[in-house]
């Protein structure tokens, strides 16, 4: 495994994901942000930040798998979330568990979460970019 994430002593354990990760790995992998679209374009879960979070985590899971990668390998990931307020984390942590449950792991290396006004289209609520490591 070329990414190992911990939570050092002496800062907050929080279950959502680690606050340091340690990549070994050789090939440097920076995935541009996803939104929720599907393979031919189209939006899915008009409307519903948790299926948008989802498909994200997909995107990125189809991409990571391209270059030979997986979550596993995953060493940081940005959200930026249209209209953040602090009540819209559980739908976050649906979307991120419902793909955890498809891609067969748990994906929680260090995260960084920003609200902002908009994305490219109306009709995108979330956009989640990452930065792997594979060996």
């Amino acid at each position: 495994m070329t990414v190992t994430l911990i939570n050092p002593s002496g800062l907050p354990e929080i279950d959502v994901y680690r606050h340091v990760s340690i990549a070994t790995g050789s090939k440097l992998v920076f995935i541009a942000g996803q939104v929720a679209w599907d393979a031919d374009g189209a939006t899915v879960g008009e409307g519903d930040l948790a299926a948008q979070v989802e498909q994200c985590y997909l995107n990125i899971a189809t991409a990571l798998a391209e270059v030979g990668g997986s979550f596993d390998d995953v060493a940081k990931l940005t959200a930026y979330v249209v209209g953040w307020t602090p009540d819209k984390m559980p739908l976050l942590l649906e979307g991120i568990a419902r793909a955890a449950a498809k891609l067969g792991s748990t994906p929680v290396p260090p995260a960084t979460l920003l609200g902002v006004a908009a994305l490219d289209t109306p009709d995108h609520l979330v956009e989640i970019e990452a930065t792997a490591v594979i060996d």
